[in-house]
């Protein structure tokens, strides 16, 4: 029973602890877990994305972004969800795989305090950030409703960024709005992981079923995160949904035109607010479950083989 409360730091901690010093050890296996968890958890959550895009887009009501998505029809329901299932696949696999890889790099014995863990989350949302905004960027643009007709697939979008120059394919189509995304995937990938482990940690100790530590966690740093980041993730929808070499306004001028748009009130700035926590809760909840037990039969079954 004790065996079971453990949780997948302090499990990550022991066998860190007994391998030999030095050796890398890349844990091949977390980068699938963290694909597999992310992809399920995406596929679920989805309907909320879309009506929390259009709130953030429009500044809507909750009612009013689901009206003009019935409006739209059915078959506009999942319009835009390929590049997120994707981008989501490939945010697990970097997330939890990279941050494992470089928690043992700085820490190749263990224990890893505080600090191993937000270096290793913050440099694991930088290298999710690079490699992921192109993906975001393109899902930004489907799911604008005011795009549809001159953006009618992923392959319009693409044709369109490819006609820029090569500056212009990074500055202004496939990573624009790139410094916030940086800033948002860093902070919230170190928040995430500093803290995940010691609140799955306290609860397991209360001798709760072994997936609700996982669960509460993760809601709980989801939760968290997305308040302190939201003003960023909504400057980041709202510069991305721009295209075109006109009316390409910079950082400053997109921060300044969505504090100008919501009336200078930092309510208004988290307006659309309550869907976005409800989804990082969900979604991040969910996924530290999934992970956390796909890591729990994993082990088990090679420990099977090694009896």
């Amino acid at each position: 029973m004790g065996e079971q409360n453990n949780s997948p730091g302090k499990e990550l901690q022991h066998r860190t602890r007994a391998e030999a010093p030095g050796k890398k050890s890349w844990h091949s296996q977390a980068y699938a877990l963290g694909a597999v968890s992310n992809f399920m958890s995406t596929f679920l959550t989805f309907p909320i994305y879309k009506v929390v895009f259009r709130q953030q887009i429009h500044a809507m009501a909750v009612s009013e972004a689901v009206r003009q998505l019935w409006h739209e029809g059915p078959q506009y329901f999942y319009r835009g969800i390929y590049p997120p299932l994707l981008s989501k696949t490939l945010q697990g696999t970097l997330l939890f795989g990279t941050y494992d890889s470089l928690l043992c790099f700085l820490s190749p014995v263990g224990p890893h305090t505080l600090g191993h863990r937000w270096a290793a989350g913050l440099m694991s949302g930088v290298v999710e950030a690079v490699a992921l905004s192109p993906f975001e960027r393109v899902q930004n643009v489907l799911q604008d409703g005011r795009k549809q007709a001159r953006f009618p697939s992923t392959f319009s979008i693409l044709k369109e960024f490819n006609s820029y120059g090569l500056w212009g394919r990074l500055s202004l189509g496939y990573y624009r709005g790139f410094w916030p995304v940086l800033a948002r995937n860093s902070l919230g990938s170190a928040l995430y992981f500093s803290f995940k482990d010691p609140i799955q940690d306290g609860l397991a100790e209360q001798g709760l079923p072994h997936w609700v530590p996982a669960l509460v966690s993760g809601s709980v740093n989801g939760t968290i995160t997305c308040l302190v980041l939201y003003p960023l993730i909504v400057l980041v929808a709202n510069m991305q949904s721009h295209i075109g070499w006109q009316n390409m306004p910079s950082l400053w001028a997109s921060a300044q035109d969505v504090w100008n748009t919501r009336g200078r009130k930092l309510l208004l700035i988290y307006r659309g607010g309550s869907l976005v926590i409800l989804r990082s809760s969900v979604t991040w909840g969910l996924t530290t479950a999934i992970h956390d037990f796909l890591q729990r039969k994993s082990r088990s079954r090679k420990e099977l083989k090694t009896d």
